[in-house]
């Protein structure tokens, strides 16, 4: 256990960061889940609206370091190209 008073402080921040990340990463797999589904159903509407939704989330995901800035970029690539191969 933590014994400096910098060291309480950091513990204490590192249980808050991995609570958020951990809510975070949960809402993008649902999101994720919904495209995937929706293109799964070959819904195109449904997939193009869960996408608007989940792309956003995982850049911003990104942008507070839950996820890694490519991590995120692979994310958003592979569900866009799933629901444009929906188009063709």
């Amino acid at each position: 256990m933590a014994t400096h008073t910098s060291a309480i402080k950091r513990s204490r921040q590192a249980g808050k960061h991995r609570q958020r990340n951990t809510a975070v990463k949960s809402s993008i797999k649902t999101g994720v889940k919904t495209v995937l589904e929706a293109v799964k159903g070959k819904d195109q509407e449904a997939a193009k609206a869960a996408l608007a939704e989940t792309v956003p989330a995982i850049a911003k995901a990104s942008a507070k370091r839950v996820f890694h800035k490519k991590t995120a970029s692979r994310k958003i690539s592979r569900l866009t190209k799933k629901v444009n191969a929906l188009k063709a």
